[in-house]
């Protein structure tokens, strides 16, 4: 008890020193995530991981939205690139769909799934994974993100915004559906990138080497490589 004491005087006569300077506020400096300034912080650790695993985005894909990412990492190694989405509005998507509804996706279709943060914005996530699952070709590969410590979406998102991960609840829900020893899983983030996040910064207007530096105490971006067996 003694301890806790000591270290919270030790906190408070350290932080008048503290300059917050542009975050003393208790406004952002974007509620867009960024996106409203440049490239935001969590686009450059989910593009990062698209890089480092653009071998396995071949043949045909299923993104969510459009294919953008499909196009941008997976190129002439992919054969034909479905897009999926909750609106029939959409005229870039293929397939109309909920992934939390089973057989929204046609069985054994997927060489890659390419679905950056999506299923926090599903109430059964478990049922979306096993739908994803399902979707893929024996031997296809899922690459998927999912906020840690993140705003939540002000606009029309916002209101099934329900899940935020950690890499130890990620590794659990996706091995339980795809088993042990098929699901790779990585994380990105530390104080000064979550910081950068939560305020809406751009990555131009912070240094990378800095968003480089991995804390496990601070989990931005969770990153899941599954393989269906």
């Amino acid at each position: 008890m003694m301890k806790r004491i000591k270290r919270a005087v030790r906190r408070r006569l350290l932080s008048k020193g503290i300059d917050f300077g542009d975050f003393h506020g208790t406004e952002p400096i974007s509620d867009q995530f960024g996106f409203d300034r440049g490239t935001p912080v969590d686009r450059y650790y989910i593009e990062d991981f698209l890089s480092k695993n653009a071998d396995a985005i071949r043949g045909r894909t299923l993104e969510i939205g459009d294919d953008e990412y499909t196009a941008r990492f997976g190129g002439s190694q992919t054969a034909k690139r479905d897009v999926l989405h909750v609106h029939a509005q959409n005229p870039a998507a293929t397939i109309v769909g909920d992934l939390g509804v089973p057989n929204t996706l046609p069985v054994d279709a997927f060489d890659c799934a390419v679905i950056t943060q999506t299923i926090h914005l599903i109430w059964d996530m478990k049922a979306a994974v096993e739908e994803l699952k399902r979707g893929l070709k024996p031997g296809g590969i899922l690459l998927l993100t999912v906020p840690g410590i993140t705003q939540v979406d002000r606009d029309e998102w916002g209101a099934g915004w329900y899940w935020s991960l950690t890499q130890m609840s990620a590794k659990r829900l996706f091995e339980e559906v795809f088993g042990e020893g098929n699901v790779v899983l990585g994380c990105y983030g530390n104080v000064y990138a979550a910081t950068s996040f939560l305020q809406g910064l751009a990555v131009d207007e912070v240094s990378t080497d800095k968003l480089d530096v991995y804390d496990p105490a601070y989990p931005m971006i969770i990153t899941i490589r599954a393989t269906k067996a």
